[in-house]
């Protein structure tokens, strides 16, 4: 994928390959836990905050793939679907009750593809356009710009727009930005009016192109850094109106790609201080069991594919942590962030749908993926900008599913752990550290402990939030929740589980795996003791004394 000379990257993370079992470093590689001759535990120290767990790790994707967008966000003014200019009233309810902080259009691979001003301007006279990497299908582009911005409106959430590197101009995605965000009578300021909009949004968030190592391109890393420092200085702050520049990472563990992007980004300081001409870059990694040919059944597998799986969850903190030592090196104050900004399970799409349409069913399994990679994001808050799950509707890892042929609307479980976990947002991270009295083994080549743990603290509301993971796949646990240096007084729990490891939700079934609450929780002379199911997640609020 690039023909860089790995050696500086290499070296940089082969310390990492040693990291003990028990290690809670700020490198840490992945879910871990030390031997203990007493009962299972988790130990919390509640009174040592570390960096801030970013609301932006909770983030979304809607790529113009399958039916994440039409279909699923967005169903036309005439559907007898209840809308709002076209957009479902329904997944917006839901998606508001996340907290959603952030969603990233038009893609993926679909954003190389897609020139903006083809989505502008009244309906009947947009240009039809091929989506040649999902699905073959031709497009009206009925859904662009103020569609997707009026989007974020309702969610009341902020826009990540992704630009297009791969097939288009310099001066595109300048006159993009200037579109969406000036207010004064520039002319696509001034073109934005006549299409409706008098005030500009505010856009946070830029994507500087998408995988230019594969569908974004095929480029080499030089010659993609080169190019996203050219696009990125044109990316310009309108108004009060300021960006964070992300430019296209690795796939994978391509450190390399890192490293030539590093020595890109900091090698030209913008004058404020902040690293320029890009303040973050990208990661993809998804799991999955099989090789991409057949990348496993979405309900239909194995206790060993459970553990597999799960293990390949794992490895993405594994990722983060040695990308981030490859940041490090170049930026050791942290100017630039990374964005694991597509991540979730791959799996085979549903028997009889569009194999170009990635329509996958979510079963209790991928609750626990979800649950592992949080997990993971908050022990590296520090340099982890923002993530964003993919994706959002229909499509692959969905937090909603909608059926196409009642419109009945289904929560999947992963939808359930975002909404358990959403306290974390923008509270500071505890260290979890895991103790278990058996010996940790080996998944895939990795350690894998049957329990993963991550907490934090809203100071101001003297409230901490532990999240748990017991992924056994058939047996129950029960821990102690050893929690130091604040009283704690009061507490409540609930889990998440279901019949079985595939359990899934279905608009005949939709509560077959919910939330409820946990009640096999018990005073402990250290803490609480707590009974976790077997394939469950379980999140613990506590409150606290001063």
């Amino acid at each position: 994928m690039t023909d860089s000379v790995p050696t500086l990257a290499a070296d940089l993370t082969s310390a990492l390959t040693a990291t003990t079992p028990g290690s809670r470093a700020s490198g840490s590689t992945g879910p871990s836990a030390a031997r203990t001759d007493g009962p299972a535990r988790v130990v919390i120290d509640l009174d040592l905050p570390g960096a801030t767990i970013s609301r932006h790790l909770y983030g979304h994707f809607a790529e113009h793939l399958g039916r994440c967008i039409y279909g699923g966000f967005y169903v036309g003014e005439d559907s007898e679907i209840p809308n709002t200019r076209g957009i479902r009233d329904d997944v917006v309810e839901a998606l508001r009750a996340l907290h959603i902080p952030n969603l990233r259009w038009p893609g993926g691979c679909f954003a190389d593809d897609y020139h903006w001003r083809d989505g502008i301007g009244p309906r009947e006279d947009r240009p039809r356009m091929v989506n040649s990497h999902w699905g073959d299908i031709v497009e009206d582009n009925s859904f662009g710009t103020h569609e997707f911005m009026d989007l974020v409106e309702l969610l009341g959430t902020e826009a990540y727009v992704n630009g297009n590197v791969g097939s288009g101009t310099v001066a595109e995605m300048s006159d993009w930005i200037e579109y969406l965000t000036r207010a004064d009578d520039s002319p696509m300021a001034s073109l934005r009016r006549e299409n409706g909009r008098d005030e500009p949004w505010t856009v946070p968030f830029f994507g500087i192109g998408n995988e230019a190592w594969g569908c974004g391109g095929n480029m080499r890393a030089e010659d993609y850094a080169a190019l996203a420092r050219q696009y990125a200085t044109y990316v310009r702050d309108h108004g009060g109106n300021r960006v964070t520049r992300i430019a296209a990472g690795a796939n994978v563990d391509d450190y390399a790609w890192t490293e030539a992007l590093m020595r890109a980004a900091t090698n030209l300081e913008r004058r404020d201080g902040a690293a320029g001409p890009y303040q973050a870059i990208s990661l993809h990694y998804y799991t999955m069991t099989g090789p991409w040919e057949d990348k496993g059944d979405a309900t239909d597998f194995s206790d060993e594919e459970w553990y597999l799986t799960l293990s390949r969850a794992a490895r993405a903190e594994e990722l983060v942590a040695r990308h981030a030592t490859v940041m490090d090196h170049y930026d050791p104050h942290k100017k630039v962030g990374l964005v694991f900004d597509e991540w979730g399970t791959w799996w085979n799409v549903e028997p009889g749908t569009n194999p170009g349409f990635l329509y996958q069913q979510n079963t209790v399994r991928d609750a626990l993926v979800a649950g592992i990679h949080f997990d993971g994001f908050h022990r590296h808050a520090d340099r982890l900008l923002m993530a964003n799950i993919a994706q959002t509707v229909n499509v692959l890892q969905a937090m909603i599913l909608t059926d196409p042929e009642s419109g009945a609307l289904v929560l999947t479980p992963t939808y359930h752990v975002f909404a358990m976990n959403a306290a974390h947002q923008d509270a500071r991270a505890l260290a979890a550290h895991v103790l278990l009295p058996e010996e940790v083994t080996e998944v895939d080549g990795r350690p894998l402990p049957r329990v993963s743990a991550s907490a934090s603290l809203r100071e101001e509301e003297d409230a901490a939030l532990v999240s748990l993971s017991n992924l056994d796949a058939s047996a129950p646990r029960t821990l102690v929740l050893d929690l130091r240096g604040r009283e704690v007084t009061g507490h409540e729990a609930t889990v998440l589980t279901g019949a079985s490891t595939a359990a899934h939700n279905t608009p005949e079934q939709p509560d077959a795996v919910a939330p409820a609450p946990l009640t096999d929780v018990r005073e402990h002379e250290r803490g609480l003791e707590i009974t976790l199911p077997p394939h469950s997640f379980a999140t613990v609020r506590l409150q606290l004394g001063e």
